[in-house]
């Protein structure tokens, strides 16, 4: 059988995907660059964002049409909110959450497709069902860049998000499964590994003393750095500001493994759209956590969420974001324009700014983070810097790659050897949201 597979929304669901196609690969099936030519279909979602759900509705519709001249079964999985699993148990021929890919070649072997693991054991519990979910090898997409999930779910309800209610709560994986596998990444030559969880800083609280904490599973993944003989940097996301404390940044500073690069979430920069969207963080407690940040790393670069157009944002407030925008000079901002999603909490409220003032926000947003990165990365430029050398650009005769701070950036190569390695390059040039470079 030969299997597609799309995936959709954020890195979690890639990470998820490997998972997916190790489990489909292990039950014999192979998989397709093209979908027209494949026997099995399946879908990793994200109901996080309307765009995402339209795709899903537009996809699926496509595909059960196909079945009029071949057979094919559909699946669908990720991030779902029920009202969507609903919709889509009519529409796809196998729906389960991602704790359950496990049984996925059983419910393959119902629609009369033998293979080896149909007789898979059943869970009895969702904790044992996420455990059974990480003990699968993922079939890594990459030879060179991998992503861990550390933990599952979120309990932080920001009133705008719908994660809570498409993975639940946060369960944390074991510490031990994590090392192994950071350790066996690093010994195979992976030369970015990162950690991911909706809260990844809130990591072990909900074993209550029962496993190690965040600050401490940082540690060790630095230690294992000093011990594995190869170069590598390892990223995580998305921390939350509630649960940020400074020797994170400590240890970050203190590993050369731990790349120096932060994605740190602010959402919104007025206190009252933080307290409606039930952030739990003041701007108060961010700026002294961003405050310590420069201060013990200063070579850091900094990434952040921004929603524009929330329910009821006035004028004034969105203004006190565009402050904050050029008060913490991001090295890269991904805005959002504000869309209910139903489940959520804000669904019941009016989305009461208009989608042309939402526009107008998002590109005077865009254009004040233009400013900052252009500055920045105009900085930069006379210094070397490693590089981790990702594909060949679109520019013909030019490779790219990120910096350790991921900031993009392209140099003049015919090299593909050079593709997932990491080198020194001299920055030449410097655009709003780009670097470029040239060999040493």
């Amino acid at each position: 059988m030969k299997y597609f597979l799309l995936t959709l929304g954020c890195q979690m669901n890639m990470s998820d995907s490997e998972r997916v196609a190790s489990v489909l690969e292990a039950a014999g099936c192979t998989r397709v660059e093209k979908e027209e030519d494949a026997n099995i279909i399946g879908i990793l979602a994200c109901s996080v964002r309307q765009k995402a759900i339209d795709k899903v509705y537009s996809k699926i519709s496509k595909w059960n049409r196909w079945k009029n001249k071949k057979s094919l079964i559909t699946f669908i999985s990720g991030c779902i909110l029920p009202a969507d699993k609903e919709k889509f148990l009519k529409l796809f021929d196998i729906v389960f959450g991602m704790p359950e890919l496990p049984q996925l070649p059983k419910m393959l072997g119902e629609y009369g497709i033998t293979n080896p693991l149909s007789l898979s054991v059943v869970p009895e519990t969702d904790s044992e069902e996420i455990k059974m979910f990480w003990n699968v090898k993922p079939k890594y997409n990459s030879k060179f860049e991998a992503f861990i999930p550390i933990q599952n779910g979120c309990n932080k309800f920001c009133t705008y998000c719908a994660v809570p209610y498409t993975r639940g709560r946060e369960i944390s994986r074991s510490s031990e499964e994590i090392l192994s596998e950071v350790k066996r990444l690093a010994q195979e030559g992976y030369k970015t590994i990162t950690l991911l969880g909706q809260n990844v800083n809130s990591y072990g609280l909900d074993k209550k003393g029962d496993e190690i904490l965040f600050p401490e599973l940082l540690e060790k993944v630095g230690q294992i750095g000093e011990e594995v003989d190869s170069e590598f940097w390892v990223y995580f996301t998305s921390p939350h500001p509630m649960d940020m404390t400074t020797d994170i940044f400590h240890i970050m500073a203190k590993y050369d493994c731990l790349g120096k690069q932060i994605h740190f979430p602010i959402q919104s920069g007025d206190e009252k759209v933080l307290i409606k969207m039930n952030r739990k963080h003041s701007l108060e407690r961010y700026r002294e956590s961003m405050t310590e940040l420069r201060r013990i790393l200063p070579q850091a670069t900094v990434f952040t969420d921004i929603i524009v157009g929330f329910t009821d944002e006035t004028e004034e407030q969105f203004e006190n974001t565009r402050k904050a925008m050029h008060e913490f000079k991001y090295n890269m901002a991904y805005i959002a324009m504000y869309s209910p999603r139903p489940g959520a909490a804000s669904y019941r409220w009016e989305d009461t700014v208009p989608l042309e003032e939402k526009k107008k926000r998002f590109a005077l947003l865009s254009d004040d983070l233009s400013e900052n990165t252009y500055a920045y990365n105009k900085s930069q430029v006379g210094k070397t810097l490693k590089v981790l050398v990702r594909e060949k650009d679109r520019k013909a005769g030019y490779l790219s790659g990120h910096t350790e701070g991921k900031l993009v950036i392209r140099f003049e190569s015919d090299n593909q050897n050079l593709i997932g390695q990491i080198i020194n390059l001299k920055i030449t040039n410097a655009a709003k949201f780009s670097l470029e470079g040239e060999l040493v």
